[in-house]
């Protein structure tokens, strides 16, 4: 009997310990693993409190590529700045609220507005299926075109002249979606890199003969830089600039929308535009 009783307590001891350390196990992983989504902007109800989150928080964290210019990027004084820079920080200042600017990285620009790094992603972000798919856009707010820079002494002039040279675009953008589902896809190589910025340097030191972008960005850049830069008269597609909110912030987004028609409607908007690109170039109705 006593040996039978002690069989039992000794497996009831062990069982403990198998629970104890299955629980510790357990709250470790908790801590230690990707963060819950304490981002979540719907309440137990399913009510949309997007907009009061960043009330509440005193702060619109703005996700962008902080080298995108002239949409936002970092200045020689290491200050984040740019056309959307600017309206966002009027947006903010009427809403009650401080601008925070956060640099991501624009090939998982979806997830990090998933996940909570930022409360919108608002840098020259190009509309398109998937990103309307899966982000909740605002109304376009600006237009834009892709086209192709090359140095100003080369000799390539069109598309055609393309074909056996290498070309360097930025990875995660709308322009490497289009350049690579382009008519001379097979008949060129596409050098995949980080920004734009890295992009144009790369044809700096001749390690590709074109890059294709954002023709804002060009434009900024054969304006503004001292390099010799010239844009080929044809390019591929025109596109429109958006917000990307999370996919359920509605109330965020509206908020923003109609500050940004009230923007439009006192001046301010153009006046900001004027500033940046010499005229209203914005879209907003």
């Amino acid at each position: 009997m006593k040996k039978n009783t002690f069989k039992f307590t000794a497996l009831a001891v062990a069982a403990a310990a198998v629970m104890a350390l299955g629980f510790a196990g357990c709250s470790q992983q908790t801590s230690s693993s990707a963060p819950v989504h304490s981002d979540t902007t719907s309440s137990p109800t399913g009510e949309d409190n997007s907009l009061q989150k960043v009330k509440d928080a005193g702060k619109l964290v703005l996700g962008l590529d902080a080298t995108f210019k002239p949409m936002g990027y970092t200045d020689e004084n290491n200050e984040i700045v740019g056309f959307d820079i600017d309206v966002a920080t009027e947006v903010c200042k009427r809403m009650g609220v401080e601008l925070v600017k956060q640099p991501i990285n624009w090939s998982t620009l979806n997830t990090d507005l998933d996940i909570g790094k930022c409360d919108c992603v608002w840098n020259g972000l190009s509309i398109n299926e998937e990103r309307a798919e899966k982000m909740n856009l605002s109304e376009p707010y600006m237009k834009n075109a892709m086209v192709f820079v090359v140095k100003g002494d080369s000799d390539i002039t069109t598309m055609e002249q393309l074909k056996g040279k290498k070309i360097s675009v930025q990875n995660g953008s709308t322009a490497q979606t289009i350049l690579e589902g382009c008519e001379i896809k097979d008949d060129i190589t596409i050098s995949s890199i980080a920004t734009n910025v890295e992009a144009l340097q790369q044809l700096d030191l001749g390690v590709v003969d074109a890059v294709f972008l954002d023709e804002v960005v060009a434009d900024y850049e054969i304006n503004n830089s001292d390099k010799d830069y010239k844009k080929l008269a044809e390019g591929l597609e025109e596109e429109e600039y958006a917000i990307a909110f999370r996919k359920n912030d509605q109330a965020l987004r509206d908020e923003v929308q109609k500050i940004l028609k009230e923007m439009k409607a006192d001046g301010t908007l153009g006046e900001i535009s004027t500033k940046w690109f010499g005229e209203d170039v914005t879209t907003v109705k």
